[in-house]
């Protein structure tokens, strides 16, 4: 056997795999071959999407199901054994494990990021690889774990049997949490962005102390109804009997597992407070899940029942920690023990990216002033003064303004798909009830269809609320458009979100993450990849605070004749005014029902029906993989992601022609951003000609004239080229150089072509195989035939065509 000339996974098959079995290790419940880190970040350009390159690690090993303890990165045996060494680091950093390997199938450089001896790295032969149990000691001896810490340390997660594992992310925060309770830390705040599966964390995390014992009677408290009936449907579910929900003021001690609104369990009248009917020290855990909305406030509710438990282990849950002048997470949990931020789930592509359509209104920027005297259409007089943005819907409506903002919403949906879930964020129950309004005439052919296309879901209206559910559904159709102003800021896993309407000034960065949150999901079986913000009240300004952590990767801002759909190429951004945030305004509220914020301040609204109101400013802006804001068209940033690629066009036709598949070639391209369909699209639309993704990278990047796919085949033809084969294989070539004229080069490449028509007529595969003397000839012949697309020709250089 030559080394030299095995692949990469034949080193892993026969050289990696046995020297781990050798050593001991469980090639079942302890290695893991490619293991997935990330998914690989979306791609948004126009209405296309693509994922960039995931991150896999060749092996990842556990000492148990779900502890990691080391990674290995393989390389095939024309690399040194430490040339993967880099790249395993970078892995180990994601998953924070202490031992990292590379190998060529020669031996093992180690890399022991705790060593005593002061040796980072030292090489291994393939019988020396450590075992499980040795690294595992070299570990908690340098956490400094007791056996009995040791034993909580290694409790088994929950497994439903089908071994999947959790993600990277998951498996930090929960190990890490256990890890630091072993160690007696009992305040834990853990940051995790909406959408990364909070709640699944916590699940585990309770489990695992539940089971070992650690925590016999558990509190889990949330501050919405649905967050926590949600939660004992889905991931509390293995929980079973020793699960149950406070309600009804009524404290049941027989239960080990108990879910419970903060607002079931405490008020403002002393015998309403039923956790003082627990003895202060009944619960070891509580779990606080969207712990910013209450419990970080001394003075809170929340903090009354954390202050009155105060003997068990508290861990505060978050995707936005608050931290104020008066309210302070941090504070009270301390430092979060472990953050997944939006902007690492986008980059990992857990989360979808967004993108942002901005519409300045006229009277937002420059305010309106009333004739002195005039009257609102209820006959009262107007207070003489400039009203702006800070005031619409609150002390004034403009209804033409609800109405052009209606008329916007339905552009956009009936030019991408109006039965896309659409949730429109109000100043409050008033202004969502008028936009109710508004946007069923602007929809009325879809609501005489069916009654809910469009509902109010607000605190105070119990049919609205009663259709949360199916909106959060991704089967259910109806309803597609909710309105709401708070009651949906937090907590609601609508997966299938798609358009979230902004029409409310936000000037909390916690709210305003939360909303953000309310459409990062993904969902693939239902198409949903990215989402857009329609942005009327500049709230998506508050991306340029420092604070925020996640990038949109768009923001437009259209003329007011333009369509509201961000097109794919865009004019440059035009500058505009900066607002800060100044305040927290109702950005702590946490009721069961929904008050109007605005009630209490403001005794009457003015209502004014006969002012116009226009669109003066739409914008989009990209913002490529690594975040960075783009402003160009798809032609633009093609050439830079080519240019990155390739230094000169004589170093892109030497690739090309030397690829054993050219679609590996276009495949690297693509997950950096390039999208070649709607660059044929855009390049052959008034022609209705198809190129060759040679043709139009060569066209986009280095201003070729492209040949079409149908002109290099006629030119293969041309040259008599088939004429050194026989009949058969002849005919066979034929038909696949008609192949590449209909379908381009990907296709031709791959073997199985030869079962489909054409081909089956000349035989099977093996037989058409055969004809050319084998695989090695057929697959030379096919490689043959690509060099011969791509030769220079007559039409080539008189056109200037590059040819190959």
């Amino acid at each position: 056997m030559n080394k030299k000339q095995l692949s990469e996974r034949d080193i892993c098959t026969k050289f990696i795999t046995p020297a781990l079995e050798q050593a001991g290790w469980d090639i079942s419940a302890q290695i893991r071959e490619e293991f997935p880190l990330t998914k690989g970040r979306i791609i948004v350009r126009g209405k296309l999407h693509t994922r960039a390159e995931r991150k896999r690690a060749d092996y990842v090993l556990f000492y148990k199901s779900n502890i990691p303890i080391a990674i290995i990165e393989a390389k095939d045996n024309n690399h040194t054994v430490g040339d993967g060494m880099q790249q395993a680091l970078r892995y180990a950093d994601m998953l924070q494990v202490p031992f990292v390997f590379s190998s060529n199938g020669d031996g093992f450089l180690f890399h022991n990021k705790i060593a005593q001896d002061g040796i980072i790295e030292r090489e291994l032969a393939l019988h020396e690889f450590p075992t499980a149990e040795t690294l595992w000691q070299w570990w908690t001896q340098h956490l400094g774990l007791d056996n009995q810490q040791n034993s909580l340390v290694t409790q088994d997660y929950y497994s439903d049997g089908s071994n999947k594992i959790p993600r990277y992310y998951q498996l930090l925060a929960i190990n890490k949490t256990i890890e630091a309770i072993a160690r007696g830390r009992n305040r834990i705040l853990l940051v995790m962005a909406t959408g990364t599966g909070k709640t699944f964390t916590a699940f585990q995390i309770i489990w695992r102390l539940w089971k070992s014992k650690t925590a016999k009677r558990i509190l889990f408290l949330a501050d919405r109804n649905i967050l926590v009936d949600q939660t004992m449907t889905n991931d509390f579910k293995p929980f079973g009997p020793a699960m149950t929900k406070i309600q009804k003021r009524q404290a049941n001690k027989s239960y080990e597992i108990y879910l419970s609104l903060y607002q079931a369990v405490t008020g403002n009248e002393e015998e309403r407070n039923i956790y003082k009917q627990f003895s202060a020290n009944f619960f070891d855990l509580i779990v606080i899940d969207e712990c910013h909305r209450g419990s970080a406030a001394a003075d809170s509710a929340w903090r009354e029942i954390l202050d009155y438990f105060t003997s068990a282990t508290q861990i505060g849950l978050t995707a936005t920690p608050k931290e104020t002048k008066e309210v302070s997470n941090i504070d009270y949990f301390g430092d979060p023990i472990y953050t997944y931020s939006l902007k690492q789930g986008i980059d990992d592509g857990f989360l979808a990216p967004y993108k942002v359509v901005r519409i300045d209104l006229d009277k937002d920027l420059t305010g309106w002033r009333p004739d002195k005297g005039m009257l609102d259409k209820h006959g009262f007089e107007i207070e003489d003064r400039i009203y702006n943005q800070q005031d619409f819907d609150k002390v004034l409506v403009l209804e033409q303004r609800t109405q052009l903002v209606a008329r916007k919403i339905t552009e956009f949906l009936k030019q991408t798909n109006r039965f896309d879930k659409t949730i429109v964020f109000c100043e409050n129950i008033d202004h969502a009830e008028r936009v109710r309004q508004a946007l069923v005439n602007e929809n009325a052919d879809l609501v005489a269809q069916n009654s809910k296309y469009i509902m109010r879901i607000t605190g105070d209206n119990e049919e609205g609320k009663a259709e949360l559910d199916n909106f959060i559904f991704p089967e259910s159709t109806y309803p597609v458009i909710a309105i709401t102003s708070k009651l949906m800021t937090t907590g609601v896993d609508a997966q299938t979100c798609k358009l979230i309407v902004l029409d409310q000034r936000i000037q909390s960065m916690t709210e305003f993450k939360q909303i953000i949150g309310r459409g990062t999901r993904i969902n693939e079986d239902y198409g949903k990849y990215y989402f857009t913000i329609l942005d009327f009240k500049k709230a998506t300004e508050l991306f340029a605070d420092p604070d925020f952590d996640g990038d949109p990767v768009q923001v437009y801002e259209p003329k007011a004749t333009d369509s509201p759909v961000p097109p794919d190429i865009t004019d440059e951004e035009t500058g505009g005014g900066m607002i800060y945030p100044d305040s927290d305004t109702n950005s702590t509220w946490s009721g069961v029902t929904e008050p109007d914020p605005d009630e209490a301040s403001y005794r009457r609204r003015f209502v004014v029906a006969n002012v116009k109101v226009e669109v003066i400013a739409e914008r989009v802006q990209y913002f490529d993989a690594d975040g960075r804001l783009i402003t160009e068209s798809l032609k633009d940033y093609t050439r830079k992601a080519v240019a990155k690629e390739y230094a000169s066009l004589d170093d892109f036709l030497r690739r090309w022609n030397s690829a054993d598949k050219k679609q590996a070639i276009i495949d690297e391209l693509s997950e950096q951003g390039v999208f070649f369909d709607a660059l044929a699209d855009e390049i052959g639309r008034d022609s209705g000609k198809l190129f060759d993704p040679f043709d139009l990278l060569c066209h986009v990047a280095w201003d070729r004239p492209p040949l079409t796919r149908k002109e290099r085949a006629e030119q293969v033809k041309k040259r008599n080229y088939f004429t050194r084969y026989g009949e058969q294989a002849r005919r066979v070539l034929e038909a696949l150089l008609d192949k590449y004229a209909d379908e381009g080069v990907a296709q031709i490449e791959e073997t199985q072509i030869l079962t489909i028509a054409p081909f089956t007529g000349f035989g099977t595969p093996i037989e058409i195989i055969r004809t050319f003397g084998g695989l090695d000839q057929y697959q030379q012949a096919v490689h043959d035939l690509e060099d011969a697309l791509y030769l220079p020709d007559r039409h080539a250089r008189e056109s200037g065509n590059p040819g190959g």
